[in-house]
């Protein structure tokens, strides 16, 4: 089994004292997020220093979502409820917590995720300490609890790229600290149900915002479990993410690195000597996936396991890929032929 860094775990969450709390309207788009908004909402009522408000958006939950939600504001007045009018993706769902912040500054997090007691004071000490930026990203850890998911976060998970002020897994919307001018010149989020948090992040830098970054502000994310419900979110996430005219970002890449994959196929009918071709780039990318995650990974060295299961991993989120891109592409050409797969 693949070790990984286990996460500090807190202790009983306390409300912050009104004295602690900073100016900042925390927003948290949510849909059917009933076994994660609890502990979310535990440890932002946690903090080192408090939001003013926390903002719980949903977008149309059938789960206990709403409900889980109205009772924790009955306990905590800082935490309150908006849901959209139907149903609403995460971009619409930071739009409407914007628009409804009453203070200037505003942080934003995923459910899926809890906060670490320092994750919001360290997003605005570099806001202190840079008061020129406009954007402070902050880090996100991955809360490992099974070797499927530290493999699964080697496949597919991002590694920490370097910063002015040190590693951080940044530009990221799941732990960001913005001022309401810089949200508003991007136009905020877009509506697509997936990627708009890179479309997102792409405006904030070709419209040169001042960025600086926090990477001790950390949150920590839950990959999916199982290969199942990862292989439903990789679909649902492209199926999206091309009905946002996004694919050269992302499908159209992976369909050039599986050229070589492809030619070792066809060639492998002629000779059964070519089937090493694709296993070899399979493996190959695996391997550099695994050196890209080697900081988080620590010692000892992984081994050949970690090696083959992240190459399978890849093959079956690449599958689910491409599965959702050509369903996608036949909902754009014959939309009375379905929407293709929700959103997980």
């Amino acid at each position: 089994m693949t070790s990984w860094p286990a996460r500090a775990r807190t202790g009983a969450p306390a409300a912050g004292r009104a004295s602690d709390r900073l100016p900042v309207s925390v927003i948290v788009p949510v849909k059917d997020e009933e076994a994660s908004i609890v502990p979310l909402l535990e440890s932002l009522a946690a903090q080192v220093a408090a939001p003013d408000e926390v903002l719980v958006v949903d977008g149309g939950s059938r789960d206990d979502t709403v409900r889980l939600v109205r009772a924790r504001a009955r306990i905590d007045p800082h935490v309150s409820l908006i849901v959209a009018d139907g149903p609403a993706g995460p971009g619409q769902g930071r739009n409407l917590g914007a628009r409804a912040a009453r203070n200037a500054w505003i942080a934003f997090t995923d459910a899926g995720t809890t906060a670490e007691p320092t994750w919001l004071q360290r997003l605005w000490n570099a806001h202190v300490l840079n008061p020129d930026a406009r954007v402070v990203y902050g880090n996100y850890e991955f809360d490992v609890r099974s070797g499927f998911e530290a493999s699964a976060v080697v496949s597919y998970g991002k590694a920490k790229r370097a910063t002015p002020r040190g590693p951080c897994r940044a530009p990221s919307v799941v732990s960001v600290l913005l001022h309401r001018a810089a949200f508003e010149e991007v136009g905020g989020f877009t509506d697509a149900r997936s990627g708009e948090d890179e479309i997102f992040t792409r405006a904030i830098s070709s419209r040169g915002i001042p960025t600086d970054w926090a990477p001790t502000a950390t949150v920590w994310w839950r990959p999916r479990p199982d290969l199942r419900s990862t292989f439903q979110r990789f679909r649902s996430y492209s199926f999206h993410y091309a009905l946002a005219g996004e694919q050269r970002h992302w499908h159209r890449r992976l369909a050039r690195s599986y050229v070589p994959v492809a030619a070792g196929s066809i060639l492998t009918l002629r000779s059964r000597g070519w089937s090493a071709v694709p296993v070899g780039v399979l493996l190959a990318r695996a391997l550099v996936r695994v050196h890209r995650h080697s900081a988080d990974l620590g010692r000892p060295r992984p081994g050949p396991g970690l090696v083959i299961a992240v190459a399978g991993l890849t093959a079956v989120t690449d599958a689910a890929t491409f599965l959702g891109w050509a369903e996608a592409t036949r909902h754009q050409r014959w939309p009375a032929k379905g929407t293709g797969p929700a959103r997980g």
